[in-house]
């Protein structure tokens, strides 16, 4: 399992990435929450400490529910319950309070990680709305049977929003997902590629866009 340690302790941080990595996991210290929301792509996990020195833990959490799904275990000496159950609501998959035994830490990231694999179904190769046809594994797109010629990225939305044809998809999730980058950069790059890739379509309606929020594939 890969996992992200989000903690600024040394002692407590170090610590813990010694004791998963000799039990087979890799696992990646990092000091700010502003590290994690950057770099959250690419692990199984995350172990988020909430007393951290950029921003507070809870808040971190909530910025990183805007843009992924990851499993996240809070570890943190707050053990009130007020914070708990903050914690939770905020979008923690479960929450333990320092020091941890190692093996109950371990056996609470296997259940998270399995419940989240279990709920994860994967999107189907080809979706079709209307007479828009979507083929995601071959990455083609056609219009009453007619292709259209969309570059890497109009294709990236496109594959994204399809995924859940009806729900709504943030913003900050697309600029994440697509560009890598939904918190740091300030940047029009998806409004840019939103305005070909429906003028391309030419599909009104097709691409609803929610005030504030973001876009929605079909109705």
């Amino acid at each position: 399992m890969r996992l992200a340690v989000v903690e600024d302790d040394d002692g407590v941080g170090d610590a813990l990435v010694e004791a998963l990595s000799a039990r087979g996991h890799h696992a990646d210290r990092m000091r700010r929450g502003a590290d994690l929301l950057t770099s959250h792509r690419g692990y199984d996990a995350v172990i988020l400490d909430l007393g951290l020195p950029d921003a507070d833990g809870q808040q971190v959490l909530r910025r990183l529910r805007e843009v992924s799904d990851i499993p996240v275990l809070v570890l943190t000496a707050r053990s009130d319950e007020r914070s708990i159950v903050r914690g939770l609501r905020g979008g923690a998959d479960d929450y333990l309070v320092k020091p941890p035994r190692i093996a109950e830490l371990l056996a609470r990231l296997d259940t998270v990680t399995r419940r989240a694999a279990a709920a994860t179904q994967p999107p189907p190769r080809i979706v079709a709305t209307g007479d828009v046809r979507v083929d995601l594994a071959a990455r083609r797109v056609e219009v009453a049977g007619v292709p259209i010629a969309l570059t890497a990225k109009e294709f990236d939305i496109v594959a994204a929003l399809v995924e859940r044809p009806g729900a709504a998809v943030s913003r900050q999730r697309l600029m994440d997902r697509i560009w890598g980058d939904a918190f740091v950069a300030v940047s029009r790059s998806l409004d840019v590629h939103m305005t070909g890739l429906r003028h391309k379509l030419d599909r009104p309606g097709l691409i609803t866009t929610i005030r504030g929020y973001g876009y929605r594939w079909g109705q």
